[in-house]
């Protein structure tokens, strides 16, 4: 019983200060000021709130004996009273929702900007997919977690405020009207002072340890329950990203299986939480509901005896009541605690993992990017291994705690047992043109992703010149949902370019019909064909006008007539810069230079005949 207790101390401890030090830094951020002086109006409000609570308290006293002695002109009086603070009472709690709200947002917008830029610095996210087992839906993380956090740490802190407050105003009245309760023990009086004060502390007492044993599990089963609905969401938005490549495969039921098998894993967490849910709110509510008579049937025996009169004993009922309410504020609030520490718990193993993934990028890079001495581009002794099998822990941000979560683990990105995929020692000349071929699962890709600085598998050095303004083309590129003119100027913004400069890139690269349809708002990725795509793609790479520019696969969708306009539109067009293409056709080694074939984890040069 001791160990438990001890464990459960511990782990409130680690959860608060998990708690604090994610919401800490918005409370000494910039906008520190404002939500203080936000924070001190609603806290202001709340203690008036309680303040009127006691107004009402004493006009029950006075409202009850009134009736009771049949007085009118008194009646009348404190109905007028009555209006007054209930008007106040309105009034607060308007204001208090509405500046409530206000802060919610503001916290939230500063927080959702920080993670947003965390997620995206040093390419975190992209790190974060690529581990083996990364952080699950970061976007439910970063959308709906840090609403629930900034709503919930305020709803509960202010009522745990609003209780604290109320105890500590309603006990002194609760004491002083209880009176004293003799009780005669083997013919000994003993006398307890405020006894219904001591009654109300057991009473919560009670209450709060039977909900800590009937709703333990909630907790646990709340966390796996957001992780559930959020891969099931996952899996519905990738059958609209993916709806043609389903379509033609004629996919719909190995889809419609998954589809069922997640929403299943929804069900059957949801139906424990149901068990659970029904055992608490069972015990709740015959808590609450004997909590509405227990406070006249403690304080009837001194009413019958005439030593309180209606009113004092309406008065009694209400200060009780709002002392147990205080007392027990564990117990309302434990729905609402499980939940916020499923939301805490996600929110600090994303934070860690997006620190550790940044980290390995910044601290210990394993393929090294440096500046070239020279205007060459160097791969030195550079080895491309693959992820690693295995996964550890990720260490926490600087001042976070390390958590460990029952239901999930965050991998490490740092390489335990990396597997060598390809090894490179490779100079690049400015102004030449390179063709890396090589059979399929050779390592290409991963070779463009290295060249791109993306992939921290392996170790080596990446040496490119001062003033190299790369660009690099996918196979698959990326087409923001928007207007046309945003999907072609990515990733500068659209008033960089002219219409007209932006019309002639898109003719040139064969897409005369797009030219004048740049306002079209639409899901691009969805509306042109693979090839059009990658024509877009190549309209970027006039736009741009990069000195290194790397291309995996980037015309593999075109025709040959097309691929070989596109390249040749390239060597006229930007004739200084440097073009490193991956590829498997052999025709495309007549548009370039020189050869390297990797064979074997080696790069070899291959001589053109």
């Amino acid at each position: 019983m001791v160990a438990r207790f001890k464990h459960n101390l511990h782990m409130t401890k680690l959860f608060l200060h998990e708690m604090w030090v994610l919401a800490r830094p918005y409370w000494v951020s910039e906008d520190r000021w404002a939500a203080w002086a936000l924070l001190a109006v609603i806290v202001g409000l709340n203690l008036g709130y309680v303040y009127l609570s006691v107004i009402f308290n004493d006009w029950n006293n006075l409202f009850f004996n009134s009736l009771q002695n049949k007085n009118s002109d008194e009646f009348f009086h404190q109905m007028f009273r009555f209006c007054w603070i209930a008007a106040l009472f309105i009034g607060i709690a308007v204001y208090q929702m509405y500046l409530n709200l206000m802060l919610q947002i503001r916290w939230r917008r500063w927080l959702t900007e920080r993670y947003l830029e965390d997620w995206m610095a040093d390419q975190a996210y992209y790190r974060l997919q690529v581990a083996s087992q990364g952080t699950d839906n970061p976007d439910q993380r970063i959308a709906d977690d840090l609403q629930s956090f900034v709503e919930a740490t305020l709803r509960l802190s202010l009522g745990l405020l609003s209780a604290v407050v109320t105890l500590f105003s309603f006990v002194g009245i609760l004491w002083t009207l209880s009176g004293d309760l003799p009780i005669s023990l083997g013919g000994v009086t003993v006398t307890i002072p405020g006894y219904m004060v001591w009654v109300a502390l057991l009473y919560a007492v009670l209450g709060s340890l039977l909900t800590q044993m009937i709703g333990r599990p909630l907790a646990r089963l709340n966390f796996q329950q957001q992780r559930f609905e959020a891969d099931f969401r996952f899996s519905l938005v990738r059958l609209r990203e993916n709806a043609e490549g389903i379509a033609l495969y004629q996919g719909e039921r190995p889809e419609l299986a998954t589809f069922r098998d997640r929403f299943g894993n929804i069900v059957g967490n949801w139906l424990a939480i149901m068990t659970c849910r029904k055992r608490l709110t069972g015990f709740n509510t015959g808590y609450t509901q004997v909590a509405i008579i227990f406070p006249y049937l403690v304080a009837a025996p001194r009413y019958f005896s005439g030593a309180m009169e209606l009113g004092g004993l309406m008065q009694t009922a209400d200060a009780f009541g709002q002392v147990q309410s205080s007392l027990s504020w564990f117990v309302d609030a434990y729905v609402s605690l499980a939940d916020w520490r499923a939301t805490v718990n996600r929110l600090t193993s994303f934070r860690a993992s997006i620190a550790a993934a940044r980290a390995a990028a910044l601290l210990n890079p394993e393929i090294i990017r440096a500046v070239s001495p020279s205007q060459l581009l160097t791969l030195d002794a550079v080895t491309v291994a693959l992820p690693p099998a295995g996964s550890a822990p990720i260490p926490a941000a600087p001042g976070a705690a390390t958590t460990t979560l029952p239901t999930e683990t965050e991998p490490s990105l740092e390489s335990q047992a990396s597997t060598p995929l390809l090894r490179a020692e490779v100079v690049f000349k400015p102004g030449e043109s390179v063709l890396i071929s090589g059979p399929s699962g050779s390592g290409k890709t991963t070779l463009f992703r290295v060249l791109a600085g993306l992939w921290p598998y392996g170790n080596g050095r990446v040496c490119l010149p001062a003033d190299a303004r790369p660009l690099f083309l996918p196979q698959k590129p990326y087409l923001p949902i928007g207007s046309l003119r945003a999907a072609v100027c990515f990733p500068s913004s659209v008033d960089q370019f002219s219409t007209a400069e932006i019309n002639e890139t898109l003719v040139a690269c064969g897409l005369p019909a797009l030219a004048g349809r740049l306002e079209q708002i639409d899901h691009w990725a969805q509306r042109l064909s693979p090839g059009e795509q990658q024509r877009l793609a190549f309209a970027r790479v006039l736009l741009h006008r990069p000195n290194w520019l790397f291309l995996d696969e980037a015309t593999a969708a075109c025709d040959p007539a097309t691929e070989a306009a596109l390249y040749g539109m390239l060597r006229k067009r930007l004739p200084e810069a440097t073009i490193i293409s991956i590829g498997h056709r052999a025709i495309l080694a007549s548009y370039h230079d020189r050869c390297l074939e990797i064979q074997k984890g080696e790069t070899i040069p291959w001589a053109l005949g």
